[in-house]
């Protein structure tokens, strides 16, 4: 009986990663012996300013890769930390003046009311307010990026009236059309 002989192709590959890798231990062995050759055969101050060259290489690779990008970082922290205070301190402004707005008492409807027309009456023709119950519809036509702040400012402190619903659009450079809706009565004011 003949046995015949299976190479898997698993074999066939492991065999030959297995031939390169000896022979890229061989070859590195090579090169390896090369140098000392060379090493040797240089004359001894030829052999000092190669490692002087070698050392060299070595600092200035340690400097820019190691030492240079740390350096970066703590050069470029307190600027860093000097943003970060400030909007540190943006955020507590508005803690502070989110709890004002809660402990200022509830105003009646009436008086609710009449401190939007007013603040609304101030935008002029380009700003339309719509009164349906306890919901405000402001309908703005290019009224100024600081106007409409003004506004928001005066409606939240002088009505109470929350906004829940904005759909704004910058038709030009600092101007905005589009609307705003704003809830008013006791449960805008404050307690939330």
């Amino acid at each position: 009986m003949a046995v015949s002989q299976f190479v898997s192709p698993h074999q066939v590959e492991f065999s030959s990663e297995s031939t390169l890798m000896s022979s890229e231990t061989t070859s590195l062995q090579t090169l390896r012996q090369d140098w000392q050759t060379r090493w040797a055969a240089m004359p001894p101050r030829e052999r000092q300013i190669a490692t002087w060259a070698g050392w060299l290489v070595t600092v200035t690779l340690l400097v820019l890769i190691g030492i240079r990008p740390a350096w970066r970082i703590l050069s470029e922290t307190p600027a860093q930390l000097r943003d970060v205070d400030v909007q540190l301190e943006a955020m507590r402004r508005l803690a502070d003046e989110t709890q004002v707005l809660r402990q200022r008492p509830p105003v009646p409807p009436a008086q609710a009311e009449a401190a939007l027309r007013s603040a609304t009456e101030r935008l002029g023709d380009s700003a339309r307010l719509n009164l349906q119950g306890d919901r405000a519809t402001l309908t703005l036509t290019k009224v100024s990026g600081e106007a409409l702040a003004f506004w928001l400012d005066e409606a939240r402190g002088g009505s109470r009236a929350k906004p829940i619903e904005a759909g704004l659009m910058q038709v030009e450079p600092g101007q905005y059309s589009g609307n705003i809706v704003l809830v008013l009565g006791p449960g805008s004011g404050g307690g939330r």
